[in-house]
């Protein structure tokens, strides 16, 4: 067993590392962003970021698209330090795209789908960030999940008397980093030791329920549930909107910087349960038609 497991380690490590090169510059400008808003926390700045919150959640939707998991990463990060609000962070979440484009895209069969899916979540993330940000902030607060008055603060900033920006910057990158490579070795483990076949026959009996399903493998904070999702699509194993529900709550290591950078652990599954319900219920309408 324990030479079973070297080996598998020996055959992720190199997977896992580059996940992790691949994301590093997103989340050390997030982590520098984060560390210059609270050491030059004024009246100026802080007004110039709630200006540009008001509408945050059109451009992370946006952006969330661009297909880069790592954008999800710095958006948690963002949001742990109150640069962005929860509506921008749940619509980054929902349009967040990676390496299942890719997939959809090198299949002659899966253009059509990727233009109907890029579509989608961008809708679903505008939609969600405004509803989160506008039209039940009042409900959010009085759940403590969103505070009346939104200060900019990174609950993982310490002291540092006159530390740089830069240093502090660089110390939370490779904290937040840490944790990304181990959380990613012990999903990969989980997976391996599931197997992928097993994953497979789940949906495929689900039938009506596979939206929902599909949506709770996409909480898999790594970009390898995304990939699997579009392979068991472009295989007939799961229906278009099953897919659709699985790459909306499909945010990548997001969920992993969140919980690693969040104010509290009620907060982090707030999220991640409203994010799998928004992607659940717009996959489970979206099969009625489709």
């Amino acid at each position: 067993m324990l030479h079973f497991l070297r080996g598998l380690f020996a055959e992720m490590l190199p997977e896992i590392l580059t996940d992790a090169a691949r994301m590093l510059p997103f989340l050390f400008l997030a982590c520098l962003l984060v560390e210059y808003a609270e050491h030059r926390r004024g009246d100026k700045l802080t007004r110039l970021l709630r200006t540009q919150n008001r509408y945050g959640f059109l451009i992370g939707a946006v952006l969330g698209t661009v297909p880069e998991c790592g954008f999800s990463a710095m958006a948690a990060d963002l949001y742990a330090g109150r640069v962005i609000t929860l509506g921008t962070l749940l619509s980054v979440f929902i349009a967040t795209s990676d390496e299942a484009f890719v997939v959809l895209l090198a299949s002659p069969d899966g253009i059509g789908p990727l233009v109907g899916l890029i579509a989608f979540k961008l809708v679903l993330a505008v939609a969600a960030g405004f509803a989160v940000d506008f039209l039940f902030r009042r409900e959010l607060v009085r759940a403590g999940l969103v505070a009346e008055q939104e200060e900019i603060h990174c609950p993982c900033h310490e002291e540092e008397g006159e530390r740089s920006v830069f240093l502090a910057a660089v110390r939370h990158t490779l904290e937040v980093l840490c944790y990304i490579v181990l959380f990613s070795a012990l999903i990969h483990l989980a997976i391996e030791l599931i197997g992928e076949q097993t994953l497979a026959d789940a949906l495929a009996r689900a039938e009506l329920l596979q939206p929902i399903v599909a949506a709770a493998i996409g909480l898999i904070p790594n970009c390898a549930a995304s990939v699997l999702l579009a392979q068991l699509y472009l295989s007939g194993t799961i229906t278009f909107a099953s897919l659709a529900a699985g790459l909306a709550s499909a945010a990548g290591l997001g969920l992993v910087v969140l919980f690693r950078t969040g104010r509290s652990l009620r907060e982090s599954l707030a999220i991640t349960g409203l994010l799998f319900a928004v992607s659940a219920a717009a996959g489970v309408v979206l099969s009625l038609f489709f």
